[in-house]
């Protein structure tokens, strides 16, 4: 069945998890005590960190609860507080010019030709929201967030959880099996595919040298790209 919603992932599927890694994660990493020391009073910020300290034991110096979050982001930990106060350091980054979000050459014309024909792009990926918008809106191809109809991030729900994708549909207004999802995690298109949507594995070479096998990977149908996408 041809899909009338696209939903896709970021890190893996449109863009390389080595600009994450290696450019988002460590410019987060140094910025965040600097960070909370200069904004933690602002309600927006205050909420992430009051909820890290909970999490973490009560009350504590915002020191400690800086020290945390880099441990977690050490640890690649997937905590919506984390992923919120990342996105805020962020958006200083991409508007100082620090750097652009990285996506795969043949993405943007991809996502640009779907939209033209009139087929709805959503995003849903493990980063916040917010970052998601600077992802899209400073990419190294120009602003592509006029290109998104929606955005989604782990407050909806955990990736590798079939409700997540229930509740994404229902906020869509289309019938899953109309939805087509693409990502790089075989376990977040298991969760997918068990609420009813249509899969592909976007399996690059760049982000992983060994193709994927196993009954598992062998279950969505593979592309290596954008390009390969056949509806």
């Amino acid at each position: 069945m041809q899909p009338r919603v696209i939903l896709t992932d970021i890190e893996g599927t449109t863009s390389s998890i080595s600009f994450v890694k290696n450019v988002l994660f460590p410019y987060a990493r140094q910025a965040l005590p600097g960070f909370v020391a200069e904004h933690g009073q602002q309600p927006e910020v205050r909420r992430w960190l009051d909820a890290v300290a909970t999490e973490i034991g009560g009350a504590c110096q915002d020191s400690l609860v800086a020290e945390t979050l880099q441990g977690w982001i050490d640890q690649d930990r997937k905590h919506t507080a984390l992923k919120a106060l990342q996105g805020l350091i962020w958006d200083a980054g991409y508007r100082r010019g620090d750097y652009t979000a990285h996506f795969y050459p043949e993405v943007a014309p991809v996502l640009k030709g779907w939209h033209a024909s009139g087929l709805p792009l959503y995003v849903y990926s493990s980063g916040s929201v917010p970052a998601q918008k600077l992802f899209f809106g400073f990419s190294d191809a120009g602003d592509l967030s006029p290109l998104v109809s929606g955005w989604f991030d782990t407050e909806v729900g955990g990736k590798r959880e079939a409700d997540s994708y229930r509740h994404i549909v229902q906020a869509i207004g289309v019938p899953a099996g109309e939805i087509l999802f693409l990502s790089d995690v075989v376990e977040e298109l298991d969760a997918a595919r068990e609420a009813g949507l249509q899969t592909r594995l976007i399996d690059r070479l760049d982000d992983y040298p060994m193709p994927r096998i196993g009954d598992a990977a062998n279950s969505h149908d593979r592309v290596e790209n954008f390009q390969q996408i056949q509806f």
